[in-house]
């Protein structure tokens, strides 16, 4: 079964008798193949009000705010392939795909769905039936919309956050999502255990509210990290909105539904509101640090496109401009995984921040959970706050200032500012002892004592000040720091590809009529004696106790992560091998002696390789494939008839 996506607009009121708040939500679904948003949301705050006091919440009574739901809004989407869809209410059963109705002629029937991976919905249901946002979800996606404590800043902003799936992972059934993530960058792949939320919120004085406030938030909520791309759609899209509201919204997605599928490597054209944004999707076999590939198509395009630098990558430089003589302490505490507080005074500069810190590692990746904005209202709060067990392996975003008391027992705390650029090099916070830590007035700085493996790299810092000095775009500025984290992650990286690259058995060694030699296990003993002369000395100038960084490494969830996804790709490789060695392998002549209990179990081995090779997409030719399947057919064909029906059966 297809599974869906969905757009939800949710709007928030309070009734001042019941003290309680009612959620009105449209919510606009869709059949889904690879979908990249799969939601959009929308949400009135209360006038002038802050949304949280300082203080602990009774988290008891949050999941219980919102006391109704009532589905009111469809916008028309379309297939991008199949012609069906599965309606919630008759789950069984195909329908054949058609436009729905116009918004005010749907009615409450069954009604087929069509979908595209864009989709931001379509039909009042909930659909499919077995695949929707949970009451928690919805609540947790409500409180994350919304700044969590008191801002008196006019105007728009816009921030994103992350939010853990209710239940865990969920299966998907999505055709090409398995196709796009073998293409795709590590870093770029589609989540299964998590949605990404992007919010562009406004506050502004209106005399006509009851406070004198009108704030309201337009969420896109997507699987996919395309921040850059989807906060500029969202500049594009909510300003709008908040204008013309749902009528302007129908027309969006009447766009958005004739967008092509992300495909990794590939240019796309995506028009919406009148603009063209033309954006390349990142594909594995990019060089890592090259430069994008040049936009093309320009000139037949009117009116001329926003062409998006990239879809994901943020300004480094301006994101870690108060702790750029830092940077080098904080690559290590990512490396290592380690719990880490990100205390900011809005919602836009901790997601900014977390999301830079999680992206300094690349290529490699960041396998430890990550919150861009956290608030005191969501379900995790008691799992990350108890003092009973050790924090957990994450980078979390605050901005009330309740943290500072609720979480000063984590290791790492990173306290910013208000991110301003500036001509001359920003004041750098310090780094500061843990019991400095204060619960009121504390001031911008890093609460840790954790003491760096390496020194610090002053050369970068003195290019960077120069590039201050001569006014150099902040743009050159990202590009020069973004170079320096990957040079300095490649270097610690590449004598692990090479040792665990030596634990792959000989090309030789395997025979088609044997099972594939196993990976020779990875011994860190035998690794540490490599670095002596292969360790990331011959290509960093860096100094200091690599080795101990290396041990700490080895216990970190990144190491676990990075092992079992290269220990995956061999095991595919050694597969994929063997199966060329039995192409080029004579059957006939090895089927002489073999009796016919032997022959049946090489079909019935052959055929299993030939399944999982297909479901597992192993890296090996159609070409190869194809053969393989000649060879079953030989063999079957040169057994008894009653057992050549019984193959041909089975």
């Amino acid at each position: 079964m297809a599974q869906s996506a969905f757009t939800w607009i949710f709007s928030w009121m309070l009734q001042k008798s019941q003290r309680s708040l009612y959620l009105r939500c449209w919510m606009i679904s869709g059949v889904l193949r690879g979908s990249a948003v799969t939601g959009m949301l929308t949400k009135h705050a209360l006038p002038g009000l802050p949304l949280s006091m300082h203080c602990k919440p009774r988290l008891s009574d949050s999941s219980s705010q919102i006391s109704e739901a009532q589905t009111e809004l469809c916008i028309p989407s379309s297939f991008s392939c199949p012609s069906f869809a599965i309606c919630s209410c008759c789950e069984q059963h195909l329908w054949p795909a058609r436009r729905p109705e116009p918004l005010n002629k749907c009615s409450d029937r069954c009604c087929a769905l069509r979908q595209a991976w864009w989709a931001l919905g379509v039909s009042r249901l909930v659909y499919p039936y077995d695949f929707r946002l949970t009451e928690k979800e919805k609540t947790s996606i409500c409180y994350l919309s919304f700044p969590d404590s008191y801002s008196g800043g006019l105007g728009d902003t816009q921030f994103s956050f992350r939010l853990r799936q209710a239940g865990g992972q969920r299966t998907t059934h999505y055709e090409d999502d398995g196709k796009y993530n073998r293409e795709a960058p590590l870093t770029l792949q589609r989540e299964s255990a998590h949605y990404f939320g992007y919010v562009y919120f406004r506050q502004v004085k209106d005399s006509s509210m009851k406070r004198g406030y009108f704030q309201k938030s337009l969420v896109l909520v997507s699987r996919l990290p395309y921040v850059n791309l989807f906060q500029s759609l969202l500049q594009l899209i909510a300003p709008e909105y908040f204008d013309k509201l749902e009528p302007c919204l129908e027309a969006v997605c009447n766009e958005i539904d004739q967008w092509p599928p992300p495909v990794p490597g590939q240019t796309l054209n995506l028009p919406v509101m009148g603009v063209v944004i033309q954006v390349r999707i990142p594909s594995r076999v990019d060089k890592p640090g090259s430069s994008p590939v040049k936009q093309f198509n320009q000139e037949n395009l009117l009116p001329a496109p926003l062409v998006l630098p990239s879809i994901h990558e943020l300004d480094l430089f301006r994101c870690f401009q108060p702790v750029l003589i830092h940077v080098q302490m904080l690559w290590e505490l990512m490396l290592l995984g380690e719990p880490i507080v990100v205390m900011a005074p809005s919602p836009t500069v901790s997601s900014e921040m977390v999301l830079a810190l999680t992206s300094c590692l690349a290529p490699l990746r960041y396998c430890c959970d990550y919150r861009p904005y956290f608030t005191i209202h969501d379900s995790e709060f008691k799992e990350y706050t108890t003092r009973t067990q050790a924090p957990p392996n994450i980078v979390v975003g605050v901005t009330n200032p309740f943290f500072i008391k609720t979480l000063q027992h984590w290791p790492h705390i990173l306290r910013v500012g208000e991110l301003k650029m500036s001509g001359d090099l920003p004041k750098q916070v310090k780094v500061k002892k843990l019991t400095k830590l204060k619960t009121l007035d504390t001031k911008p700085g890093i609460y840790t004592s954790y003491k760096t493996f390496l020194h610090k790299d002053k050369t970068l810092i003195k290019r960077l000040l120069k590039g201050i000095q001569r006014k150099r775009p902040s743009e050159v500025q990202s590009a020069l720091l973004r170079r320096h984290l990957l040079e300095l992650t490649q270097s610690f990286i590449i004598p692990l590809e090479h040792y665990i690259a030596s634990l792959m058995p000989l090309q030789r060694a395997i025979t088609p009529w044997k099972n594939p030699p196993q990976i020779r296990p990875f011994r860190q003993d035998d690794f540490m004696k490599t670095l002596e002369h292969a360790g990331p000395q011959l290509t960093c100038v860096l100094k200091g106790d690599w080795l101990g960084l290396y041990r700490r490494f080895f216990r970190s969830p990144n190491f676990d992560g990075w092992y079992r996804q290269r220990h995956k790709e061999m095991t595919q490789k050694l597969e994929a091998l063997h199966l060329e060695a039995i192409c080029e392998a004579n059957i006939v002549a090895w089927m002489k002696d073999k009796s016919e209990v032997e022959i049946v179990d090489l079909v019935l081995k052959l055929r299993e390789k030939l399944v999982r090779a297909r479901c597992q997409h192993l890296p090996v030719k159609e070409e190869t494939l194809q053969r393989v399947g000649l060879y079953i057919e030989t063999i079957i064909d040169s057994l008894p008839e009653d057992l050549q029906a019984v193959l041909h059966h089975h």
